[in-house]
């Protein structure tokens, strides 16, 4: 009896043990669809102040710029070296297909993202998607 009660104390205290051992790993997708260059400085901003309020490995921070929000990813921007270089500390960065393939049509030439910046079929999509995982939302 003693060792039953022994066995079933060092079960719980190893399973709630683990549950701190393990935290589940924060998700966040921040939205960027606007090119004024406050909230897309705000947007870049966000993502580097949770990596650190959270660290580095217990975030996953994805940031998706569609319509006029797409100018943050390209090499004009402002922040270009910046989305490169946080692209470098594990800060996801996706552009949108539709809005790349509109504006290729509209100036006749490709549209020149920042090293580091995939391109996803659809921002919004990307969006729907990373929430159906688990992703909490953030819009500057």
């Amino acid at each position: 009896m003693k060792l039953n009660k022994l066995t079933s104390i060092l079960f719980i205290a190893a399973f709630l043990f683990s549950g701190f051992a393990y935290a589940e790993k924060q998700k966040v997708v921040i939205q960027v669809s606007t090119a004024d260059p406050l909230t897309q400085k705000i947007a870049l901003n966000n993502a580097v102040n949770l990596q650190k309020a959270l660290g580095m490995d217990d975030v996953d921070v994805e940031i998706v710029a569609y319509g006029p929000g797409l100018s943050l990813l390209t090499r004009k921007s402002k922040q270009a070296q910046r989305v490169e270089s946080l692209a470098m500390q594990d800060i996801t960065f996706s552009a949108c297909g539709n809005t790349m393939a509109k504006v290729e049509k509209k100036k006749g030439k490709k549209v020149k993202l920042v090293d580091g910046v995939k391109v996803v079929p659809a921002g919004v999509l990307r969006i729907m998607e990373l929430q159906q995982q688990g992703y909490a939302y953030i819009r500057p």
